[in-house]
């Protein structure tokens, strides 16, 4: 059912080093951590327009906010008239809840193809999936990414280096998931009030679970997942501070703040265009007005 991701996945790695092989060499370490790379590049570009659904469906449904309260309270002891009106609510404003979740569902095929690529890899002797060659499959298997094998895990390795570089994949991966997360609900999410504590309940439960799932379930990835795992959560942040920054969602402490340095740059450039007349028009009056001198009497 997954070859034809096995196949999708492991073109993309072998095409990326083929084109990196002729500056870093065949069985380099760094063209083939590059080809993982080049893999998380090419998905999250495409995944872009889920990416944009995401954020205008989170902002319809912080507008709707208000209907969702009242529908929730109207129907607070009947859940199922409940869940019919609020998906009536939905579809009616064309919007999805479940749209956050997109771009993480589109990803996690592309993970598993890629962690069971490189779990085969891993075997001894290694195992070719999709495209990989066993010649390809066994250069893969040797290459090292900080002189750890991308192959190797932290449960299946006795190695010192393995262990070490594992660690620190697993504790950048959680970093990044944390202050990704964070970024979000301190700078990128309208401000809430007290009848939105079950909302802030979850957001602060999502804030530290995942770091934790990330860094339990990490030492089962290989080295190279968890550098797949770790270059796409460094493009979510990135993406997500640069739409905070240029286009924040209306209400959240990003929008105010961009809100007065708009307000900010108007009043400078306003006082700049007072300050311009303010200084030409007493030097007409002094023209218009100077008084003649009078000439002396001989």
């Amino acid at each position: 059912m997954l070859d034809p991701l096995y196949w999708l996945v492991s073109a993309v790695m072998v095409a990326i080093h083929r084109a990196l092989s002729p500056v870093f060499g065949e069985t380099s370490g760094v063209t083939w951590s590059l080809s993982i790379v080049g893999l998380v590049v090419l998905i999250r570009v495409l995944l872009i327009p889920l990416f944009v659904r995401q954020i205008k469906s989170q902002r319809a449904l912080t507008a709707l906010s208000p209907e969702m309260k009242k529908i929730q309270q109207k129907y607070k002891d009947d859940r199922q008239k409940q869940s019919e009106e609020l998906m009536k609510l939905y579809k009616t404003h064309k919007t999805n809840p479940l749209a956050s979740c997109f771009p993480i569902i589109a990803q996690a095929p592309i993970f598993f193809a890629l962690f069971t690529v490189l779990n085969g890899i891993g075997k001894n002797p290694p195992q070719a999936r999709g495209t990989f060659t066993q010649t390809l499959a066994e250069q893969a298997a040797q290459a090292e990414f900080f002189g750890a094998p991308i192959s190797q895990t932290f449960l299946g390795s006795s190695n010192a280096t393995v262990k070490l570089v594992t660690v620190l994949l697993i504790i950048f991966m959680s970093l990044t998931t944390f202050t990704t997360q964070r970024q979000l609900m301190v700078k990128g999410m309208p401000k809430m009030d007290s009848s939105n504590n079950m909302m802030l309940q979850q957001q602060k439960i999502l804030l530290y679970l995942f770091p934790v799932i990330f860094a339990v379930s990490g030492v089962n990835f290989p080295i190279g997942v968890l550098i797949y795992w770790s270059t796409t959560n460094l493009w979510t942040w990135g993406q997500q501070y640069y739409v905070i920054k240029r286009n924040p969602a209306p209400g959240s402490p990003a929008w105010e703040e961009l809100q007065r340095k708009r307000g900010l740059a108007e009043k400078e450039e306003s006082s700049e265009q007072g300050g311009g007349v303010a200084t030409q028009e007493p030097e007409k009056k002094g023209q218009r007005f100077q008084p003649k001198k009078r000439k002396k009497n001989k």
